[in-house]
């Protein structure tokens, strides 16, 4: 399996944007999940499972500042834009050393029952358990890459079988640690994107909703499109 897309997502539960090439560290790919959108009065960090505009938007680094897109053109660089932009406060902050909290329905379709909880500190992943995630053209299928926000698309199959491995991409070596589970993002509207709640209902009775897989950095380094995968510590590509 060959990289054939490399995303990254600056502010949490925004669109991102397509790399070329991306340098990992310890957090991810740098920069990735850095910021967030915080409710002033709770501290919860907005996302797209309860502010679905979010999605709407794209956001790209610009000299290691993120600057988001909005549907209508507008660049949006402070709290101030981002506020006058969705019409409530919100307060535009860097991921630091303590863990965001965030919200998440138990009824993904009635969307109902919302429950707090915390995730990892220094980049705002969903789990402590993964700072990359990957996934394969052959599970994408014919579903947009962008509905799973993955930061790595693999050219081929069978990623699954990757799970307790390490692997090595570009100079970088990943520890596979799980299957990721889905969650009601994957069937908000993008860019080019209807709302789909069959996606997740295919999921569910396909995948025991999983899609793509994450793991932890264990030897930064930098990934550009085109490198292979194999499994670190040998020479050749990884068939999976």
């Amino acid at each position: 399996m060959r990289i054939s897309q490399i995303w990254r997502y600056p502010i949490k539960s925004i669109g991102g944007e397509s790399l070329a090439t991306a340098t990992v560290d310890v957090t991810g790919l740098t920069g990735d999940r850095g910021w967030g959108l915080a409710d002033p009065a709770s501290g919860t960090v907005l996302t797209a499972r309860r502010e679905p505009r979010l999605l709407l938007a794209t956001c790209r680094l610009v000299d290691s500042h993120p600057v988001t897109t909005t549907p209508a053109g507008d660049e949006l660089h402070t709290s101030a834009d981002y506020s006058d932009w969705l019409g409530r406060p919100v307060e535009l902050v860097a991921a630091g050393d303590t863990g965001g909290t965030f919200e998440n329905p138990m009824d993904p379709f009635g969307e109902t029952d919302w429950i707090s909880w915390t995730g990892p500190a220094q980049a705002w992943h969903d789990s402590g358990r993964t700072r990359v995630s990957l996934v394969s053209t052959a599970s994408l299928g014919n579903w947009d890459p962008r509905r799973f926000r993955a930061n790595i698309i693999l050219e081929g199959d069978g990623e699954d079988a990757l799970v307790d491995q390490s692997v090595r991409l570009g100079t970088c070596i990943l520890d596979i640690t799980k299957q990721i589970d889905r969650c009601v993002m994957v069937t908000r509207p993008q860019p080019g994107l209807d709302r789909d709640l069959d996606v997740l209902k295919t999921l569910i009775r396909e995948r025991a909703n999983r899609l793509a897989i994450g793991g932890l950095v264990a030897e930064p380094g930098r990934i550009d499109i085109g490198d292979e995968l194999t499994k670190a510590g040998e020479d050749g590509a990884l068939s999976a």
